[in-house]
């Protein structure tokens, strides 16, 4: 086949679509990190079409500023990742944050060569242990009770999240964990210091206020302390970092690729948590894990988007790291399978080992709940 035969048979881009969707949430959801209740749930849905009939879809971030840059893409050979990568990176800059877009194309480029996206990303593995993650405060034997549960559905970790006013009573409640299972559990902690939401103003941890608390976390066998100062406090995680033994994770709403870079470098974590559904999509991501593995550093993304979100970090994470476990947000009744996947077809179910087998299927392997979206879609 000559170059310019290979040119002609290429898949082209035709058209890409944004839908925006909410689901109306009752009883609402109450999340540790989010000061206001939640009464609904938003979704932006990306379509990439082609002129083989063929449509990558996924979710995530708002697309917010993407609208009259579709252009750039459209007539552009679909697996021209890398290149449609640099302009995305370009729009993020200037813009908002479009890496859903790039997580289409990867369950494009699937669909185009019919291999499911772990395996086009390395297929190290087609499966992922799973950590379940909550996103509620609740009581201390309530917590407990949430806990025993999660280990009898099979999960081999859970995190919990710090967010009480006094961190002297999120130890408690860590404490009756602790208490009902044992080391039947490794547990992690989100302390939700690394940002605020936008109508909040009070202040993150210092270093002086973190430190007693990890020292709390390490009497109690904490496998990681997430997020426990400012995002940007990159000299303050080294000297916790230094001064503590336990882990410490970080990095979910970090924005650039060459931050994770300067967190790497100035020995700032040992874990890194980025999420392709908002930060570098799964092609700047591959790049992070493989940073993060040269550096011996640990890799497990961060995917409180939605189910869509979900499976693509299932898939980087699975194809190409050794990661211990991936993020999966799961807190019934407030935060159930079908709230965070009420986009998809079929939710994305845990199995009873604790992992998350991925599809055979070419791309991310799910289909979008059509209905339900027509039914939610807005704008």
């Amino acid at each position: 086949m000559s170059p310019d035969d290979s040119l002609a048979d290429a898949v082209k881009i035709t058209a890409i679509e944004i839908s925006h969707h909410r689901l109306p949430l009752d009883p609402p959801f109450n999340a540790s990190w989010d000061t206001q209740p939640r009464t609904a749930f938003d979704a932006t849905i990306v379509r990439v079409h082609t002129d083989a009939g063929l449509t990558g879809i996924a979710s995530g971030d708002a697309m917010l500023g993407f609208a009259g840059h579709e252009h750039l893409f459209v007539g552009q050979d679909a697996l021209a990742i890398e290149r449609h990568w640099r302009v995305l990176n370009n729009i993020q800059f200037h813009w908002g944050r479009p890496w859903p877009l790039d997580l289409a194309l990867w369950d494009l480029a699937g669909k185009i060569t019919g291999q499911p996206v772990w395996r086009l990303l390395g297929g190290l593995s087609g499966s992922v242990r799973l950590y379940a993650s909550s996103g509620t405060l609740r009581s201390p034997e309530a917590l407990a009770d949430a806990a025993e549960s999660y280990l009898g559905q099979g999960f081999p970790a859970l995190k919990i999240r710090f967010h009480r006013g006094d961190w002297r009573k999120d130890v408690k409640a860590l404490e009756a964990v602790r208490a009902r299972v044992g080391d039947k559990l490794d547990l992690m902690v989100d302390c939700n210091q690394g940002w605020r939401m936008s109508w909040d103003a009070y202040p993150s941890w210092t270093l002086k206020d973190a430190v007693p608390v990890a020292r709390e976390l390490e009497r109690l066998g904490v496998y990681w302390m997430e997020e426990p100062l400012h995002r940007g406090d990159r000299e303050g995680m080294r000297r916790l970092r230094d001064t503590v033994d336990i882990r410490i994770a970080g990095g979910e709403m970090t924005r650039e690729l060459y931050e994770f870079r300067d967190l790497i470098t100035d020995g700032a974590l040992d874990v890194l948590q980025p999420d392709a559904a908002l930060v570098g999509g799964i092609t700047g991501l591959r790049r992070i894990a493989y940073m993060a593995q040269e550096h011996n550093l640990t890799f497990t993304p961060h995917t409180w988007t939605n189910g869509m979100g979900v499976v693509a970090n299932a898939h980087l994470t699975a194809g190409v790291t050794d990661a211990p476990w991936l993020e999966f947000p799961y807190d019934p009744p407030e935060w159930s399978l079908e709230r965070r996947d009420f986009m998809m077809a079929e939710p994305l179910r845990a199995n009873s080992d604790g992992t998350v087998q991925l599809s055979e299927r070419p791309g991310m392997g799910y289909e979008p709940a059509e209905d339900l979206l027509a039914k939610t879609r807005i704008g």
